[in-house]
Formats: structure tokens, sequence, C-alpha cells
């Protein structure tokens, strides 16, 4: 028998002290997760073997290429490849992104000075901000807001002033205002066009007016274009690189997650003022090795080849679009009718509207339908009442999601 006594690692001997984690400020002032009620519950079903239909996350559920995996599959039986990469991306890959602005938007662009592969945007622009924001440090950041415009300007210790963004033209007038009044003055404005969640577009002469702003008030612009591969009947979301001047003022982020289908292989490029870019890959230089070097290879070939197959991805989601403004409208909704993006921005139908706020009827969809929306609230107060739809599952998913939202509303009414 073994003697408690002499055996430190018996049952008799172990004890466990129990200390308060004390977390840092920049955690600790994080706001509360909203969309985790809907995850828990979309969690819970799904495990109980429930089909539940989810259109809350801009995450394509379309593949990417065929001959792109084939790509990534040769690339990783490339001992080569297994190494550490580096922080910026290989040259390589980052010549054919300056080669893609040069051929679709006219911006030229130098490989290793204004450009940097990241790992997703969403890296990019937490990075972007840590290395650009401190303690005391402002940042300007449209609203509703895509939450990590928010949480990563909170968790690099700066300051968040929220201007909405619905109006453009008073948005301008907003951030004049406020450059005026505020002591000392923004460092950073966040822009995000095509606007997540509103699928907000803005026109060339919009960045115009930004670029002359930030010279006069001397700001920094960094723009999340993520979805600007992707615009309806002939619509082309500009960049805001395009614009005269816009180097010399900003940054802009882009990704391979919604055009080309990558998302989960996080593959993000930040462009732009080369002192901003320097200050991102210095921060990277301390945090990661890159992107896994074989699925820059892929890359690669993805933005030199895969112009086609992303033009008729957009068409994908343009009818994707036309069938959910459809069936939305059957049922008496009154969504907008987005330009570009992959989501559709809605009011909330009444009378639920004037009796619960949108994560309630967001809970209500999931636990009656089986269908995931993101409630409006989720990205900030100026976003409740509405409710965003993401253009992820196809036609028949997508009326069938439609009818289960019929069916449930139909029936809470009769109750009522």
């Amino acid at each position: 028998m073994i003697d408690p006594k002499t055996n430190p690692g018996s049952e008799e001997h172990e004890s466990i002290e129990h200390y308060d984690l004390e977390v840092a400020p920049r955690v600790r002032n994080l706001p509360a997760y909203l969309f985790g009620r809907i995850n828990e519950l979309k969690y819970r079903k799904r495990k109980a073997g429930i089909d539940v239909i989810d259109l809350g996350m801009g995450n394509p559920t379309d593949p990417p290429e065929e001959w792109v995996i084939d790509k990534l599959c040769e690339a990783a039986r490339d001992s080569r490849n297994h190494r550490y990469s580096v922080a910026n991306g290989v040259y390589n890959l980052r010549r054919e992104v300056a080669v893609r602005y040069e051929s679709r938007f006219g911006v030229s662009l130098d490989p290793d000075q204004e450009v940097v592969a990241t790992i997703g945007s969403k890296e990019g622009f937490s990075h972007m901000c840590l290395a650009l924001l401190g303690p005391g440090d402002t940042a300007l950041v449209p609203a509703p807001s895509f939450p990590i415009h928010i949480h990563a300007v909170a968790l690099a210790s700066a300051n968040v002033i929220s201007l909405d963004i619905r109006d453009s033209q008073l948005f301008l007038t907003n951030i004049a205002r406020v450059c005026e009044s505020l002591y000392p003055r923004p460092k950073i404005l966040v822009l995000n066009y095509p606007h997540n969640p509103t699928a907000t577009v803005v026109d060339q002469a919009f960045f115009e007016e930004i670029v002359g702003l930030a010279k006069k008030y001397h700001f920094f612009v960094i723009h999340d274009f993520a979805y600007g591969d992707i615009g309806f009947e002939g619509c082309q979301p500009p960049s805001f690189l395009s614009t005269k001047g816009a180097k010399n003022v900003g940054c802009e982020f882009t990704t391979m997650s919604k055009g080309f289908n990558m998302a989960g292989w996080r593959v993000g490029f930040a462009a732009g003022n080369r002192d901003m870019l320097g200050a991102l890959k210095a921060i990277k230089g301390y945090y990661d090795y890159g992107i896994f070097q074989a699925v820059q290879v892929a890359a690669i070939v993805a933005l030199r080849h895969g112009e086609e197959g992303r033009l008729a991805q957009v068409v994908e989601y343009q009818q994707r679009r036309d069938v959910l403004l459809r069936g939305l409208r059957r049922l008496g909704w009154e969504p907008q009718t987005p330009q570009a993006g992959m989501f559709v921005w809605t009011p909330m139908p009444e009378p639920w509207k004037s009796q619960m706020g949108s994560i309630d009827f967001a809970m209500k969809l999931l636990e009656d339908a089986n269908v995931v929306v993101s409630p409006g609230r989720g990205f900030g107060e100026s976003g409740e009442g509405c409710l965003r739809v993401a253009l992820v599952e196809n036609a028949h998913r997508l009326r069938q999601a439609v009818r289960q939202i019929g069916r449930c509303l139909r029936t809470e009414r009769a109750i009522r």
C-alpha cells in the first residue's frame, strides 16, 4: 500500500490554492460579448441534432476553387514550406497584391515598403491599432460598428468615439466637429466601406473629403476594405488608396476570405502608408512568424488566376441577395437592398420591434425557427432595432430559412 505521507502526488497531499486573478484594464474594460447567448443556444441545438440555418456570421460556406486547393496540397508536400515563414509575407505574395491593386484600382504599390501580408485582416487591423495607439489616444470609429473596430482600440488602451455613418455628409461634418473640439485631437479614423453591418457604400468623392480632413487635422486613416471584392449590378466599391494623397495619410486592409472563399485560410493584407506599415511590421515581428508558407503559395496563384472565380462568386451572392430580399418582403419586412458586401441589413418587423430588443428577437428566431441572424445591438446602440442577415447559405437554404421564420412569427401572432 502506498503511504500518503511519502507520496506527494496522492489525493491527501494535493492542495489547490486559489488566487484571485486581476486581468489587465484593457481586458477588464472590454464590453460584454452580446452574441454569447445566441452562440450557446446554437451549439446546444446542433449538439442535439437539430438543423440550424446559420445566417449570423459572414462565414462563407462555399469552398475555394479546386485548383487552389490542389496548389495548397502540392505546396504542403514541399518540405521547404514547413519552416518558419516571415511575418510580413513572402515577397511573391506581396508582389501579387501590388499587381492586383494596379490592375483593379490604378494604385501603384511598392511590395517591400507598402504591402504587408497579415493573418487575416482582423489580425492585421488589431496589430495596427496596437502599433499606433496607446493610453490617451483617441480613435474615431464608425457606428454601427463591426466589433473588432472598437475592441482592438480598447485592447490598445486607447479611447473610442463612435460616429454614425448612415448619413455620409453628416459623418464628415461630425469628424470635423470632433477634431475641432477635442484636445488632443483624434489620432486615427477607422473607415469600413462596404460597411459591416449596414452594407453602406461610398463614392470616390467621399474619400477625397476624408483625405482633406486627415491632412487638415493631422489624423491617420485605417480603411477596412474586407468586402471590396463583392459589388452588385456593376457597383465597384472604390479603394481608399485610389484617392489622390491617400497613401500620405492612411492604409487599407483587404482579405481573401470573401471573394475567394478562403476565410479559414487566414490570408489578409495591409497596403498603403509605409510608415504605418513599418509600425505594423515591427509589431508582427515580435508576435508571429507569418502565414503557413504553403497557404501563401496557394494564395499567390489564387490572386494571379482567380478573377473569373471571384466574379462568379459575386453573381452567386447577388442571386442569394435577391432570393432573401423577395422572401423577407413577402413576410412584410422592409430590408435595405445592398449594393455590395455579403449581408442584408433590415429593420425588425412590427409588432416585435415595439415589444422587444434585437437580441431577444434574434434569440426567438433561433429558439422557434432554428434560424440564426445577428442582432443589431451587437454592433452598438445605433444598431438596435435592426438585424444583419448573412448571404452565406445557398438559395434553397435561404428560402427554407424564410419559411421557418414566417411560420414562427405567424404562430406567435396567432397566439397573441
